[in-house]
């Protein structure tokens, strides 16, 4: 790839990084397989409770898309590895009345997406990267990867999906970030 195809992938106001920066909230928390859960909630038809090892017998997909941190550093062409977020959607069905998807993460941390958001061909439920397990300073065991919004919206430590009627910004967002967070437009700050 010629360097002028890169930098058309990079968004405004972004940098080029070869090594993947550690940024969160908290500590990473313990991960015990035996005892962890992922679920889905709200306006759904079949909620889901998986344990790690159901999970894992889901189809797995991979993809090969951009991260773009809104602290300005960008990482091109990382491969993700997990169950696609459309195989989750047609496991859990959701309602009609599903517009939004709340991610709730260990420790706390949610953040939200706009139903299109979450649906689109790029977004995971992602357990390895780069051909490697994550590991848990990149949210290990689970994160949501979604590669069209800054990095805070692919929250670490995934263990619940919530579909709701009604938006709810999380963590970041009620702190002042933007709650789109497209990098091609800025939208860093609300």
């Amino acid at each position: 790839m010629k360097k002028d195809d890169k930098s058309r992938r990079v968004p405004p106001g972004q940098r080029l990084t070869r090594k993947w920066p550690v940024l969160h909230v908290g500590h990473p928390p313990e991960f015990d397989a035996a005892a962890w859960r992922f679920c889905t909630s709200g306006a759904v038809g079949s909620p889901l409770d998986l344990s790690w090892e159901d999970f894992n017998a889901l189809p797995m997909s991979e993809v090969k898309a951009d991260m773009h941190c809104v602290t300005t550093w960008s990482q091109l062409d990382m491969t993700w590895r997990g169950v696609h977020a459309r195989d989750i959607l047609a496991l859990t069905r959701p309602t009609s009345e599903a517009r939004f998807v709340i991610a709730h993460c260990e420790g706390g941390y949610t953040t939200n997406v706009p139903m299109s958001v979450f649906d689109d061909e790029d977004v995971l439920l992602a357990i390895a990267c780069n051909g490697q397990p994550l590991s848990a300073d990149h949210g290990a065991p689970m994160r949501l990867v979604v590669p069209k919004r800054y990095a805070w919206k692919s929250a670490k430590w995934l263990i619940r999906l919530e579909f709701s009627s009604e938006d709810a910004p999380g963590f970041w967002e009620v702190r002042g970030y933007h709650n789109e967070a497209d990098p091609w437009t800025e939208e860093r700050f609300g």
